[in-house]
């Protein structure tokens, strides 16, 4: 496995040098019994230098499990993207490690982002293109990944005729198209309205229970966190570090409005409106 480093700015005045690591050995070594997924160890990012820096993340450390939903919670300019796209591997740490014990990631953001001129199934094509799938499995693939999605019968269509949620479903069928082991998602139904968000989340459940996909799930929404999570994330204003971890007990099936998600959703609103409020 490729190991990337390089040396560390410390993110705080006083703070010692430390390495960047990235997608490093698994820890343990195969057969170790170890089930992260993601696993971030002190990690850090700077932007910036001197008295110009701007610290968006400080001394984080994270571990998701195989099969783990975990949602990212905390206000704007926390750092939670920020995050995201260091695991992806879009960006880099100022120092710590990032360990996904080599398995396959990807990331779906809050616009769909598809090619305007190609049908759905084709902007699903391209990812398989990318993985170098052969061009003759290409089109049966993308349909059975549209189908996925409950999108089998607009695959020839173009995202103009499509409605807001089914452009998000093939933005979520193009990401499993890369054959992910993780997903990373920025608030990807951010711009939805409720109803279709709500039957969205059931989508994702389903597919994420069907694959055992592990999720690392971004959203300024309480309530979808404690919809959807095994665990909801709380951090703090900027610099972002972990203030808070809930676990979410699944005794059964969950809705946007269910007794359970609402005091969840309740207990961590308040915790987070105390921080927002200790930051001004």
């Amino acid at each position: 496995m490729k190991v990337l480093q390089r040396n560390g700015v410390p993110p705080c005045p006083g703070q010692p040098r430390s390495r960047a690591l990235l997608n490093g050995p698994r820890p343990g070594g195969p057969g170790s019994g170890d089930d992260a997924a993601i696993r971030l160890t002190e990690i850090s990012k700077v932007y910036g230098r001197g008295t110009g820096a701007v610290h968006a993340v400080d001394r984080l450390s994270l571990t998701v499990r195989d099969g783990e939903f975990v949602c990212l919670v905390g206000a704007s300019g926390c750092g939670k993207s920020t995050l995201l796209s260091i695991v992806a591997g879009l960006d880099t740490p100022t120092a710590g490690q990032v360990d996904t014990g080599g398995r396959h990631v990807a990331i779906m953001f809050q616009e769909p982002a598809l090619f305007p001129w190609l049908t759905a199934r084709r902007n699903v094509e391209l990812a398989l293109r990318a993985r170098r799938v052969p061009r003759y499995q290409r089109r049966q693939r993308a349909i059975e990944l549209l189908e996925t999605v409950h999108l089998g019968d607009f695959a020839g269509k173009r995202p103009h005729e499509l409605s807001g949620g089914m452009r998000q479903r093939v933005a979520l069928a193009r990401a499993l198209a890369q054959d992910a082991d993780v997903l990373l998602m920025d608030e990807p139904f951010g711009a939805l309205d409720a109803m279709t968000r709500d039957l969205l989340h059931d989508e994702l459940e389903r597919i994420c229970s069907e694959r055992s996909l592990s999720v690392l799930f971004v959203t300024h929404n309480v309530r979808e966190a404690a919809r959807l999570g095994d665990r909801v994330v709380l951090l703090s204003s900027r610099p972002g570090r972990v203030i808070g971890e809930y676990e979410v007990p699944r005794t059964g099936p969950r809705r946007i409005d269910s007794a359970s998600v609402a005091g969840l959703a309740s207990t961590v609103t308040d915790r987070l409106r105390e921080e927002m409020k200790r930051h001004g």
